[in-house]
């Protein structure tokens, strides 16, 4: 097989995960406190990621020891992004976590623009303007739907949201200077294990038992889909160009928005689903287009 077409396909499986995440953090919250269920993806990757390096390659578990200071904050910035987005989605919904959140890869263009002198193209230009109007469309039809005692809830959720945008922001801007020296695989040991132990004093331990085998599957499928998504996505960057691999990664809150639609027309029970209107569907488009045009149109630099 070509390398291009492994990258692709390990790049859609990212972005066949994180377009089901929500929704299964959506049905996980219901039920279980929210830091118990960030808690429990960072605890599962990392124990499945130490054990593999115990096995494979343990001189790579040496950086667990003399973690350097960036990585250490990239692993923050990441712990404060997955409980700000299962925040995010507890408080408001799995559709407006998934449009909202595209503004982390949206100021990451901003940042490279600004900070890793990377020039900016007309387009990707357009693709801010284009996004920026898109949200506002979006919020504004949204919160039509939502009675004005739930209103407060709503836009605690939508804060959280940016703020774990704003909190992979940083997590991928020092990333991307990380991998220059280390292996992707082998940071993740840090960025994993990091917070999952902060977060473990605040966890529930007692929540976890009597949990029905329908529920642990959920839990398992969160926990799996964090080892599953970013060693999919660390094996894309290896075959193919990064701004490729970030093409198909940006659309996936159109999975997202498809399969909430599906299972609002099911009318199930098991998570709470929202008509989304005519224009609600146009705001949340545009901000996908919108990201899609900033990282589509990346101009490359001339090293590359």
């Amino acid at each position: 097989m070509p390398n291009q077409t492994k990258g692709l396909i390990f790049a859609s499986i990212t972005a066949l995960f994180w377009g089901f995440l929500a929704i299964a953090i959506k049905v996980a919250t219901q039920e279980f406190p929210v830091v118990n269920i960030v808690w429990f993806r960072f605890a599962m990757a990392f124990v499945f990621l130490f054990l593999y390096f115990l096995i494979a390659d343990r001189q790579k578990l040496k950086i667990l020891f003399h973690p350097p200071l960036l990585l250490l904050l990239a692993a923050l910035a990441l712990a404060l992004n997955y409980y700000g987005f299962t925040n995010g989605v507890n408080h408001t919904n799995p559709n407006t976590a998934q449009v909202i959140i595209q503004f982390g890869p949206i100021m990451l263009g901003m940042v490279g623009f600004l900070f890793f002198k990377e020039k900016i193209s007309f387009y990707q230009a357009s693709g801010f303007a284009v996004a920026f109007f898109g949200l506002v469309l979006f919020y504004y039809n949204q919160v039509s739907y939502i009675m004005e005692s739930e209103l407060d809830v709503f836009n605690l959720g939508f804060l959280w949201v940016a703020m774990a945008a704003i909190a992979w922001l940083i997590y991928a801007s020092l990333q991307k200077i990380l991998v220059k020296t280390y292996d992707s695989q082998q940071l993740n040991l840090v960025i994993f294990g990091l917070p999952a132990l902060i977060y473990t004093p605040f966890v529930s331990f007692s929540d976890f038992s009597g949990l029905s085998a329908d529920f642990w599957l959920v839990l398992i499928f969160l926990g799996a889909n964090t080892i599953i998504a970013y060693g999919s996505l660390s094996l894309a960057f290896k075959y193919v160009d990064v701004n490729k691999v970030s093409v198909i990664i940006t659309l996936n809150p159109i999975i997202t928005l498809v399969v909430m639609s599906i299972l609002y027309q099911m009318n199930v029970d098991w998570i709470e689903t929202q008509q989304m209107g005519l224009y609600t569907w146009v705001g949340a488009l545009l901000v996908i287009s919108g990201a899609f045009m900033v990282v589509f149109f990346k101009k490359k630099s001339p090293s590359s």
